[in-house]
């Protein structure tokens, strides 16, 4: 990658207290170019989280460096993050825990559009920011409580968003939505950060959508990355054994008008190819 990356992170270890210590993440590393969104992928307890919370700084890192923009990028503490920080954004996966229930959304999605003009960024409305995630800007004098869960994702992506970020980390944004919004919601997010020459890091679990959206996508397991590369590749020949046996587990349509049961990929034979110590 010859452009100078975003986000650098390299060779990035999180442990977690315990006998003996948990390592959720060992020495991963990955770079998000501008316009490109990079996707890492895995099952539940994969680690993939915990990478995502320590490359902008909230979970501290046992290891390894976390470069924006060619700068280290400081845990964050009890004081204000500085302006160029700022320019981070983060969608979390449970919403609730980001949205303040105290104030009204549009004030919130306020906050999001004054940061960006405090770096110089151009700023939209709060209205055109509801109308880009699906929501009548009406909606904006509204709390966070009087909303469903995944109208509650929609107002943090036009939050993180309308901060006009040049890094956008997504951890699971589209879990709450529906199925029928998923990859417009996905694809939605990768358009406007592209437009501003922007980086994202997607993280998901949902590899049909990672497919559509990605550029290239890491595969993670037992705090490593097994695999990497352009998504169209990854999924073309994947090379790791857990790989295919995480893409042979995607349903398919059967044209019988339902949804087929996914293989577990416990039963597969490639399953027996990944190494014990990663089981």
């Amino acid at each position: 990658m010859s452009e100078a990356a975003v986000l650098d992170a390299q060779g990035v270890t999180v442990r977690y207290p315990g006998t003996p210590p948990v390592i959720a993440v060992d020495e991963v590393s990955l770079r998000v170019a501008p316009g490109e969104t990079v996707a890492l992928v895995g099952e539940s307890g994969s680690g993939k989280s915990s990478f995502a919370r320590a490359v902008v700084g909230i979970e501290k890192t046992a290891g390894g460096t976390v470069l924006f923009q060619g700068s280290p990028v400081a845990p964050l503490g009890l004081r204000r993050r500085s302006k160029a920080l700022t320019s981070i954004q983060m969608v979390f996966q449970d919403p609730s825990t980001s949205l303040n229930p105290r104030r009204r959304v549009g004030d919130q999605i306020a906050d999001g559009i004054a940061t960006a003009r405090a770096r110089g960024a151009a700023g939209s409305t709060v209205g055109e920011w509801l109308e880009r995630v699906g929501l009548p800007p009406a909606v904006a004098t509204r709390f966070p409580h009087q909303f469903s869960g995944g109208q509650k994702q929609r107002l943090a992506i036009a939050r993180a968003l309308a901060a006009r970020p040049s890094l956008l980390v997504a951890d699971e944004p589209i879990s709450a939505l529906d199925a029928s919004t998923q990859t417009s919601v996905a694809a939605l997010m990768r358009d406007l950060v592209a437009e501003a020459g922007a980086g994202m890091l997607f993280i998901s679990h949902d590899l049909a959508v990672v497919r559509r959206i990605a550029d290239r996508t890491h595969v993670m397991f037992g705090g490593r990355v097994l695999e990497s590369g352009p998504t169209a590749e990854v999924w073309a020949a994947p090379r790791h054994p857990y790989t295919r046996a995480l893409l042979a587990a995607i349903p398919e349509p059967d044209g019988e008008g339902r949804i087929p049961v996914a293989p577990s990929v416990a039963d597969r034979a490639v399953w027996a190819e990944v190494p014990a110590v990663l089981r």
